[in-house]
């Protein structure tokens, strides 16, 4: 079984045919997904799409590319952490693509949600681009190895990725992967150790090829992990085992909500 470490099913798009699009993880052996929280207003419908369906989960979070969205605090966050269908922090970071200037407030929302996973015990989801030299040094400032988390669609260069690695993080490959020009993220991609590689869609953004240029769903991770599979000289099999593994190691919270949802008649 594979795991989709990461999509926003909540979107439209994807809300509105949400049973097929389970269906179609069910065709194509993804057995669970993590749902990512990216703006205050949409945690509810969050968390209650992980309460109704047992193999999603959830995390809250506050994008980094919007400067009017509506902040949250780090007790806020705290306290849907304590949801049981809450299992990590973000999406959260840095992005220097869409927002230039005084990006203080960029800043000051990211060490807000550090400090609230570190307290919570949770692991952070978060989103870099073009800014990884700052995410790393504010990930370092905030002492986020403590609560240890992923680097998302990660699309930087391999001494990037050695470093957010040295801090405990994980790496998460998307549908970027099968891009014929991304040659960097399949550098990335071959070289991670196994043991702390993840895989996801992004969906509804990013669909692999053969779908590149639709809509993306998590079903469409398989084709994430043939790729990487293929780039590693290994079989499909042997990633889905590795990745799936790692997701429950780094998502705690989710292996114990799944060995429970196994566990009921």
């Amino acid at each position: 079984m594979l795991v989709d470490s990461h999509c926003h099913l909540n979107f439209p798009d994807l809300v509105a045919q949400l049973p097929q699009v389970l269906d179609t993880m069910r065709q194509h052996s993804v057995g669970h997904a993590l749902v990512i929280g990216v703006a205050v207003p949409e945690f509810a419908q969050i968390v209650a799409l992980a309460e109704q369906y047992p193999q999603l989960f959830a995390t809250v979070g506050v994008h980094p590319d919007n400067p009017d969205a509506q902040e949250t605090s780090e007790d806020e966050l705290l306290q849907w952490a304590q949801h049981p269908r809450v299992v990590g922090i973000g999406e959260t970071g840095l992005d220097y693509h869409w927002c230039q200037g005084d990006l203080n407030w960029q800043h000051q929302r990211f060490r807000t949600h550090i400090r609230a996973a570190r307290s919570a015990g949770l692991p952070l989801v978060v989103h870099t681009r073009e800014s990884v030299a700052d995410t790393l040094r504010l990930l370092r400032e905030e002492q986020a190895a403590d609560c240890g988390g992923v680097m998302h669609c990660f699309t930087e260069d391999w001494a990037s990725a050695e470093a957010a690695l040295d801090l405990g993080f994980y790496i998460s490959i998307s549908g970027i992967v099968t891009f014929k020009n991304a040659a960097q993220v399949k550098d990335v991609a071959s070289r991670v150790p196994l043991e702390r590689l993840l895989l996801e869609t992004d969906s509804p953004y990013l669909a692999p090829v053969p779908f590149r240029g639709k809509q993306n769903q998590p079903g469409y991770v398989r084709y994430v992990a043939e790729q990487v599979a293929a780039l590693r000289g290994i079989s499909l099999e042997a990633l889905a085992q590795a990745s799936s593994n790692n997701f429950f190691r780094l998502f705690a919270k989710a292996e114990r909500l799944s060995a429970d949802a196994k566990g009921q008649p």
